[in-house]
């Protein structure tokens, strides 16, 4: 392991910006998320048949918001007059619609959790290295499934016997960011709090979790926060609480009910890694910012994914945030490649040791009892 201080020579390409300053120390910003209030709220008829689909569109009626009642299940004028334009009134737009008949058969989804379970797809977040692109179809509005209820029965038969099963639900959303107009995921803390042999996990960036803290999940959800440096969040992570908010809300949920908050098991991602400049000094403020937010005994573990992109998610990237200070150069980075034949930009190997033993080191020192379920 790396000793505390030692120099290392890592490449500082990520998020420079020949027109500024590198950053110091930050003074943290302390701000929650502002509630996601879509300009277009689309309900397809098969979904207003939901039971739970009538409960989104009263939630959707009690923010006021201009809901438009669609004549068929086909979401259509949702393209602007270029990419840019589109990108925007599909960020503005929440569609309550059914999930597939595929939706119920399930994909695994390691290391993260055995199974995904989908209860929407897309993000009301603006983060400028997200993995959601180029990965779902059609311009980013959010989709949020009427049939939720369905869903989470179907999930049943994939539970194996002997061992606690684990589905994610937020592969391919935020689920915290939409909850106040879905209830959704609610839903699958109810759920899943009656299911002895599963595991619900979902990640946010956002900070409203009032509505979770009295449910009853019987210990089988982990709630995790998704964390980054100071300037990553600042300059990467638009339309999200700020990390001292999500340190709040993820104290809120670990700690006891009979403290006021939530008794869940917690988690935190730590995503995605960057070596920017003064990467160890801005890592460690975070890093010590968490162990001063749990100084209580709680059930924590971490995820840590260093940045990666493909061809695709980057040319979907570069429409999207044509001004980006994030680097997305495939110079200086290794080429990883699946079994499908997909490439995959990643650090180069010895940049991936230096990180990962600094974070390994750094973690298991403030958290020796806290497990590292995985690095990527």
């Amino acid at each position: 392991m790396l000793e505390t201080g030692t120099v290392v020579q890592l490449s500082d390409t990520l998020l420079t910006d020949q027109s500024a300053p590198v950053l110091g120390a930050l003074q943290p910003r302390t701000h929650s998320a502002k509630l996601w209030l879509p300009k277009r709220v689309l309900f397809t008829p098969d979904a207003l048949q939901e039971p739970f689909g009538q409960q989104m569109y009263e939630r959707a009626q009690a923010h006021g918001l201009d809901i438009e009642l669609l004549k068929s299940n086909r979401l259509t004028g949702l393209r602007g007059a270029d990419v840019r334009e589109t990108y925007r009134n599909a960020k503005n737009t929440l569609a309550v619609v059914c999930a597939p008949p595929g939706a119920l058969k399930l994909q695994p989804t390691p290391p993260s959790a055995d199974w995904q379970m989908n209860l929407a797809e897309g993000c009301p977040a603006h983060c400028q290295y997200c993995y959601l692109a180029g990965s779902l179809q059609g311009p980013p509005v959010v989709r949020a499934y009427a049939n939720l209820p369905k869903l989470l029965e179907a999930t049943a038969s994939y539970e194996q016997a002997g061992r606690r099963t684990s589905f994610e639900v937020s592969c391919y959303t935020d689920v915290l960011g939409i909850e106040h107009l879905t209830g959704s995921l609610a839903e699958c803390i109810r759920y899943y709090g009656r299911r002895e042999g599963a595991q619900l996990r979902f990640v946010s960036k956002y900070d409203q979790v009032d509505s979770l803290l009295g449910l009853p999940h019987n210990g089988h959800t982990r709630a995790r926060f998704s964390l980054n440096a100071e300037p990553i969040a600042r300059r990467l992570e638009g339309g999200t609480a700020s990390v001292e908010a999500r340190l709040r809300a993820l104290r809120q949920l670990a700690l006891p009910r009979a403290q006021g908050g939530g008794g869940y098991p917690v988690g935190v991602v730590l995503a995605p890694i960057m070596p920017i400049p003064g990467w160890r000094e801005h890592y460690t403020t975070l890093l010590d910012r968490l162990a001063a937010t749990l100084d209580f005994d709680c059930d924590l573990t971490v995820e840590m994914i260093s940045h990666r992109f493909t061809p695709g998610s980057k040319d979907v990237l570069l429409q999207w945030y044509p001004n980006t200070s994030l680097d997305l150069e495939e110079a200086g980075r290794a080429v990883k490649r699946n079994k499908f034949g997909g490439t995959k930009y990643v650090y180069q190997p010895e940049d991936m040791r230096t990180l990962k033993q600094f974070f390994f080191t750094e973690w298991q020192r403030r958290f020796p009892g806290a497990p590292i379920q995985y690095w990527t």
